[in-house]
Formats: C-alpha cells, structure tokens, sequence
C-alpha cells in the first residue's frame, strides 16, 4: 500500500478536502492521511510514498524530517532542498532569464548588522549605497519587502526618499528589496499544480482579505494563454510542483509580481468554492501519479530546469550556439610521442 501525506499546520479546509478526495477516488494501492510523526532516525525511511508540505517553511523541525524522508525515497512536495535554497531576489532573476517581464527590482543590504557581524564584516560594501542611481532605477512610489519570506510580513509602499529611510529602519536584520510599483489594470493568481495544471484566478489585492477572490476582469483570450505559458516557464525553471504566480498587467503586459509561494493559500473561505474545488481534485490527481510512480528507497526528488542544466554545465536561459560559444574551451590532450615524462 502505497500512502500519501500532508504535513500542515493551522489550516483545516485544504487537507481535509485533500485526504477525502484522494480516498474517494478508490485507486487501488492508494491511501492518503494526515502526517502522523512520532521519531525521525537519521536515515530511517517513512512510511509515505509522497508527502505534500504545507507547513515545513514556517517549522525547521518538519524541513529537516522532510529532507530525510526524501533521502531515504519519499516524493517530497515540493522538494525541500530547493525550497531551502529559493527566495523572491533569485527568482526575479531567473524569471528574467526564461523570458517573464518582472517589475525593476534592487536588492538591500540588512539596516542592522546581521548578528555576530560588525563593520569590518562589510569591506566590500560602499556606503552609502548608489541611493541616487537606485532611486532613478526604480522610481516612486516602490514596495519595499523582504527578499525571502512570505505573506504580507514586512511589506510597505514607499513614496519618497524620506518615507524610505525612516521604514528602513523598521527592518533590523532582514535582508530587503526595494521594488517599481506596477499600476494596474487587472490582477490575477494562478496556481501551478506539476508543472501541467494551471488555474488562472481573478484577484483583487486591495479588497480585504476574504474579498480578493471577488473579481472579474475583461482582458482577451490571449493574456490569459500568455500568462499560463509564463506560469509553466517559471515553474519549469524553478522546480515548484505546487505553487502560484501573481500577475499584476499593465498595458497589456503580465508582470509576475510574486512567484515564490510553495504552500499557497488554499482555504475555501479565501479562493472561494469553485477554485477551491479545482485545488483539491488537481491536488489529489497529481499526488496520486507520484505515488504510482514512486520507486521504494530510491530518488523520488523533481528539480527545475534551472538547476538540471547547472548540473550539466548550460547556461540558463542562452541559446544553444552562444552557449556553446560561451562555454570554457577544454585543455587539449596531451601529445603523445617520443618525448619522455620528467622525473
């Protein structure tokens, strides 16, 4: 019997939904449950064939069995070591480098020094900072929010140099980036359930929370199969097989505005019946081929494109021929011949 978990913390709606789903669908082999933990010996397998997290980025305790479990065979959704390794700076970055417009974006230095750190820690940072060039570069008004991190934690809309400084002070020790603000003519979250299923949800972020989802925007049919395509471009890359983009268009363009969100908001009472519905039964259809797939004791980990091509030298996002011409030139053989080695 092949089992399927969901490790969760204080929602209720989505996992429920989720084990119900996936039992009700009577596929022989299968079950699926709660994560139920009671030791974690280094190199002892689970008993999970898959294991979908929704609570690991918030409890460093369940990141650590999660990487053991995937270690010893367990398909771990998402993959916990990229999830480590990813923040919002980065994938700003690739997106740029598979083709997804993303809003001007520079990245700050923490206001505080970072603990056991002093001045001397910092050589090779000039300060102050280009502010004028940075300023230039982004505009206002800007958002100002944390590089790594979810939710609304720490976020604030900045309308001048002043307002700036004195927010900035506000952050202590998290490491900031300081974004271009996109007006906005309409506004969507799109969930990305194994890099094939894509949901495209209105979304209004200036409504209160639990009225975000009550929106509906006339654009063609063409943005909509646009931004799916950047969906799966961003997912392909990153490596997600569960995660949202949130578009924000501005002249016609979809700027991916936040595309690092593995456990996204799932609850019926914030994304509404029908796509709440759509979640569950994508969820549990996509938990269902890796717990088929799945091979006991082996490697059952997905990677991105980003990181499969690192692993094999490319670089991300370059044509072919220019790659090739980029590439470092291999040492030539040794000759062979008459000349004898030194001694």
């Amino acid at each position: 019997m092949k089992k399927i978990g969901i490790l969760f913390g204080q929602e209720r709606s989505f996992p429920k939904a989720f084990v119900d789903r996936v039992n009700s669908m009577k596929v022989s082999g299968v079950i699926a449950e709660p994560v139920n933990i009671n030791k974690v010996a280094q190199g002892v397998a689970t008993d999970y064939a898959v294991i979908i997290d929704r609570i690991s980025q918030d409890v460093p305790f369940y990141r650590a069995y999660l990487k053991n479990a995937a270690l010893t065979g367990t398909a771990v959704i998402n993959n916990p070591f990229w999830w480590s390794a990813d923040e919002k700076f980065f994938n700003n970055c690739l997106a740029l480098q598979v083709g997804v417009p993303v809003p001007n974006t520079v990245l700050l230095p923490s206001r505080d020094h970072p603990t056991d750190t002093s001045a001397e820690s910092f050589s090779n940072l000039s300060f102050p900072l280009d502010w004028k060039g940075i300023f230039e570069y982004i505009g206002f008004p800007a958002y100002m929010k944390p590089h790594s991190g979810g939710g609304w934690k720490s976020v604030y809309k900045i309308n001048n140099a002043d307002e700036l400084f004195d927010k900035f002070a506000e952050t202590e020790q998290l490491v900031m980036m300081l974004q271009e603000e996109i007006k906005f003519d309409a506004y969507f979250r799109c969930y990305s359930i194994g890099r094939k299923y894509v949901r495209i949800m209105h979304y209004e972020p200036r409504n209160p929370h639990h009225l975000r989802y009550v929106a509906d925007f006339n654009v063609p049919a063409s943005l909509i199969k646009t931004m799916e395509d950047y969906v799966l471009r961003l997912n392909n890359a990153l490596g997600y097989d569960f995660n949202t983009v949130e578009f924000a268009i501005r002249d016609g363009i979809p700027y991916a505005i936040d595309f690092c969100n593995p456990a996204p908001d799932a609850d019926v009472n914030s994304v509404g019946q029908e796509n709440f519905d759509w979640v569950v039964e994508h969820a549990a259809k996509y938990a269902i081929e890796r717990a088929l797939d799945q091979q006991p004791g082996g490697n059952n980990l997905t990677w991105g494109t980003f990181i499969q091509e690192s692993a094999q030298g490319k670089l991300v996002g370059v044509p072919e021929k220019k790659a090739k011409a980029a590439a470092p030139k291999k040492a030539a053989a040794p000759k062979t011949g008459t000349a004898k080695a030194k001694k």
